[in-house]
């Protein structure tokens, strides 16, 4: 239920624009059927065996009753029976909904509750949570048998259908049901396709394919026509391993996952040449990392700003602009951006504010959440629906996004708003620092005053550190006080998860 009074409104996508998965899927295999289509740890399957596998779970679907309106819940790491039920979901016409095993169990219930699925297909790692959820479970890694029978008569979906339904933590409150239509994922197909995602592509999958993080790029892999390599889990030897054996093409990975990679001893003894172009998102790349990602590891680089919900959208390709490092991009084709204020107004060119963005590829709204979906929304002068973001941010005079801070997580330090991007910027100049991450901690004084937590790289002293970077920020941002962890927090995507750290602050204000 998404409630058509609340429903956003998209641009239009075109009946010539609009491309059908499944069918997709299925053209693919007839152009290559003995091309690999998708590795993982244990099998190899050519096009012929994954559309063929993906028709026969379509048609077990079919014959349980499974099709347009139903939906369909995994619970697992990634591999190949992952991708292949995913695509299954897709061409029996039904809806995917990848749940986030980093849920607590809880969580998911509510996510499953919320989804009104009835079937759940899980790993044996995930098996035991599974069947706590209150739905039927099926044995992820027994696909192949329950797929036994024939396979199934293409079937029709339009562009207004539920591609997916991805769900957001749930670590506060009720989990918010992201809703993709086919609408939404046809306009990415054919941006990451024109990025080099064709029949010659080799794609490492290392991030959980219940992140739109993955989901984008792999999609568009297999849309494609080109090979997928699947890691249930990621490490830096292994993907490296799996990028020199397979002649990796291609890669989808977040800021952390690049920090290690760069930070990995035998990095460069690693035969990488294959590569085309990488890709990044879910969180800002600091510039001095696409320097050295730019430096060591052949092909481009391209940064893409955005959302699970969809609307804005900013591409940073580094090849092309390494002045422009330190933004998110330019706005991508058929995106639109605006930077509103606090009174819900559109503000000037060059003013900072909260971000907001439309475009074909956004969410039609939050599952049975039309309060959240209103929210969410922000219409302009002529009555057009936008995302907003929850970012704070500026687009400079050429047209490129700078990122500040999720409004959330702005310090409101004696009246005075500071941005902790700007401090985490000239903090990560210092060669002694590895990672992080400045947060508000209350202060007797200033209501808020910003503590930066570091991980180092080499020894050095907490003092020195605060001094040296106050020298290089305004007396409105100057840093309180340095403590060093031995790591940050992260989300299974790679963002730092800064509610964890106030946690403790703001405890003992509270209690």
């Amino acid at each position: 239920m998404l409630g058509e009074e609340l429903r956003l409104r998209a641009p239009q996508v075109a009946d010539e624009e609009f491309n059908d998965f499944g069918q997709m899927i299925r053209e693919a295999a007839a152009r290559h059927p003995d091309k690999i289509a998708v590795i993982d740890e244990q099998v190899s399957l050519t096009w012929a065996q994954f559309a063929a596998l993906v028709a026969r779970v379509a048609g077990r679907l079919a014959e349980r009753g499974i099709g347009p309106g139903a939906r369909v819940m995994s619970l697992s790491e990634n591999s190949a029976a992952h991708l292949a039920l995913y695509a299954g979901v897709l061409s029996a016409g039904a809806c995917m909904v990848p749940l986030p095993w980093s849920a607590s169990p809880e969580a998911l219930t509510r996510m499953r509750s919320d989804c009104g699925a009835g079937l759940l297909f899980a790993s044996a790692t995930h098996r035991a949570v599974a069947d706590t959820l209150g739905a039927e479970v099926i044995a992820l890694e027994e696909l192949e048998a329950f797929a036994a029978g024939p396979e199934a008569a293409p079937v029709t979906v339009t562009a207004d259908d539920f591609f997916d339904i991805i769900y957001s933590s749930g670590t506060t409150g009720t989990p918010k049901g992201i809703v993709h239509e086919h609408r939404f994922r046809s306009r990415q197909f054919g941006r990451f396709c024109d990025l080099g995602l064709d029949a010659d592509a080799v794609q490492i999958m290392s991030t959980p394919l219940y992140s739109n993080t993955t989901l984008v790029a792999v999609l568009s892999g297999l849309v494609g026509g080109g090979c997928i390599v699947s890691m249930s889990k990621f490490n830096t030897i292994g993907f490296l391993d799996l990028s020199q054996r397979h002649r990796a093409t291609h890669a989808m990975l977040v800021p952390v996952q690049y920090m290690r990679l760069m930070a990995e001893p035998t990095f460069d003894d690693y035969d990488l040449g294959s590569y085309v172009c990488k890709f990044s998102t879910s969180a800002p790349l600091p510039g001095p990392l696409i320097a050295r990602i730019m430096a060591r590891w052949p092909g481009n680089l391209v940064e893409f700003y955005g959302m699970t919900e969809g609307g804005v959208s900013t591409v940073l390709n580094c090849e092309a602009h390494p002045t422009k490092w330190d933004t998110a991009g330019s706005i991508a084709e058929g995106s639109e951006v605006r930077i509103i204020g606090e009174d819900g107004q559109e503000l000037p060119p060059g003013s900072y504010g909260e971000i907001a963005g439309r475009s074909g590829s956004m969410m039609p709204g939050y599952l049975n959440a039309p309060d959240k979906t209103a929210e969410a929304t922000w219409r302009d002068s002529q009555g057009n629906d936008f995302i907003r973001t929850g970012d704070m941010g500026r687009l400079d005079a050429d047209g490129f996004l700078h990122l500040l801070d999720r409004k959330k997580d702005m310090i409101i330090t004696g009246g005075f708003n500071v941005y902790a991007a700007d401090l985490e910027a000239v903090l990560r100049a210092h060669p002694a620092v590895a990672d992080v991450a400045v947060i508000a901690v209350p202060s007797a004084d200033w209501g808020e005053t910003p503590l930066a937590l570091v991980v180092a790289e080499t020894p050095t002293d907490a003092e020195d550190l605060r001094q040296w970077a106050n020298a290089r920020l305004g007396k409105l941002q100057r840093i309180s006080a340095v403590e060093f962890r031995a790591d940050l927090p992260r989300s299974e995507i790679g963002k730092i998860l800064k509610r964890d750290l106030r946690a403790p602050y703001w405890s003992k204000e509270t209690a």
